[in-house]
């Protein structure tokens, strides 16, 4: 096109999200002046709707905040309220619900995979047009929704069913699976280990376009255990914070926006990062196994060091698939059941002489699309008195803009169809959440004189 040193375009709304969305670029005198993503998603209350509520409550309610990550908000709630209240839980129950989230990051690693993500690389609109352009992209798409059944199994197996998990309490579980029921998911995570080794091939060959993000990224670390973070650890930065989950509360700051309704986090503040599954290879790349390394190295990406092109995050995610099969593989090999299946839990804080009134605890675990904190406080009799979530897309969506910003500043000449498209992939890159992944309606492009 002839190159237009004045205009805006305007995606007016995003397609299958939960609430509404746009995204709006404007190039005044031929560089991009503006830059905005705009979530308008109507309130959900779930912080409202705990508060009064018994903290046993809170796992099943939490759960119901996504269909996608049910687990990452019961995980994260369950150690949050256990920091309250000064549970500990036995290394078993820790191993099973690792194992639980490993079900989880498989099947949401697989479905942004192959259903949301790789269709940008082919410029397909869905995996069913995918899956039409040649007998190998439709085994491309099978090697995905197998790798979904896997951890839609796994989850049935630890949690009770595969969407909003009901045998997770806080302090464990309600009930152990037994032995010989998690060994009937071996040769499945067998076969899904050699499906995420192929994936990691497969989308390390796409084209990427060479753009690079300036990111602070924010991960949690597992000094302890030395592994790859998922369900617990510390939250650590590439700038060198070293915090618990009750810091980090402290220091992530949440502030709201007059054209969004999604909060905009940022630590102290002041300073914009990014959580998810370039964080956690940044900062943890150095605890993975001998296979997920050879894996790793094979496409790409540097151990020990960090991938800032955030249109190979799916590279990234691929090798997460790796990291969760090798883990569930590696749990059900070790597993003795917990006994009993969940710790002791105190009723919550009782006034008196010499007591507290309401006790107060943080929780961080990775969901797959980045940390997600939960901090509460609980009152006499166990109400909780004041909830706060922090999911991941309110501490990425700064990071996302800048993206959409260099995206469009690097693609000024290009079709304005193509740069949308580009622009609709930045989004996608991070996945947000899986709303926000999906395809964006009409474009308007409006050109000023």
């Amino acid at each position: 096109m002839t190159h237009q040193r004045n205009y805006s375009m305007d995606v007016g709304a995003l397609a299958r999200v939960e609430g509404e969305g746009g995204l709006r670029v404007v190039v005044q005198d031929g560089s991009v002046s503006d830059v905005a993503l705009n979530i308008y998603e109507p309130p959900r209350f779930f912080e409202a709707f705990l508060v009064g509520r018994h903290f046993r409550e809170v796992p099943d309610i939490t759960a119901r905040i996504c269909g996608i990550c049910p687990v990452a908000y019961q995980m994260s709630s369950c150690a949050a309220i256990e920091a309250a209240l000064d549970v500990e839980v036995s290394e078993q129950v820790n191993a099973l619900r690792r194992l639980l989230y490993c079900g989880e990051w498989l099947q949401s690693h697989a479905l942004h995979i192959y259903f949301l993500h790789a269709p940008d690389f082919f410029g397909c609109q869905d995996a069913v047009e995918l899956a039409s352009l040649s007998p190998s992209a439709a085994e491309a798409v099978k090697r995905g929704l197998a790798l979904k059944r896997v951890g839609n199994q796994l989850m049935e197996v630890v949690g009770g069913r595969s969407v909003h998990p009901v045998n997770v309490q806080v302090g464990g579980f309600y009930k152990a699976p037994a032995p010989g029921a998690l060994r009937t998911l071996k040769a499945p995570l067998q076969q899904a280990l050699a499906a995420s080794l192929e994936t990691v091939e497969w989308v390390s060959r796409f084209e990427f376009p060479d753009i690079e993000g300036d990111y602070v990224f924010v991960a949690l670390q597992d000094p302890a255990r030395g592994r790859y973070p998922i369900e617990g650890g510390r939250v650590a930065s590439s700038s060198g914070l070293d915090l618990t989950p009750a810091q980090f509360a402290e220091v992530a700051v949440e502030e709201h926006v007059e054209r969004s309704s999604a909060l905009h986090c940022r630590l102290y503040g002041r300073v914009p990062y990014l959580t998810g599954p370039l964080a956690r290879y940044a900062l943890n790349s150095g605890t993975l196994s001998p296979l997920a390394r050879e894996a790793a190295s094979r496409a790409g990406l540097a151990i020990g060091g960090a991938c800032r092109n955030p249109f190979r995050s799916i590279v990234v995610r691929a090798l997460e698939l790796v990291v969760a099969c090798e883990d569930a593989l590696r749990t059900i090999e070790e597993y003795e059941p917990p006994s009993p299946p969940a710790a002791v839990v105190p009723p919550g804080p009782e006034p008196g002489p010499g007591t507290l009134d309401v006790v107060a605890g943080a929780g961080a675990t990775e969901a797959p699309r980045g940390l997600l904190l939960h901090r509460y406080e609980i009152g006499p009799g166990g109400l909780i008195k004041r909830a706060r979530i922090v999911p991941p897309t309110a501490q990425n969506q700064l990071a996302i803009e800048s993206d959409l910003r260099e995206v469009a500043e690097c693609g000024l000449d290009l079709p304005t169809e193509e740069l949308t498209r580009r622009a609709e992939v930045a989004v996608r890159n991070h996945d947000p959440c899986i709303s926000c992944a999906a395809h964006f309606l009409d474009v308007k492009v409006e050109r000023r004189p």
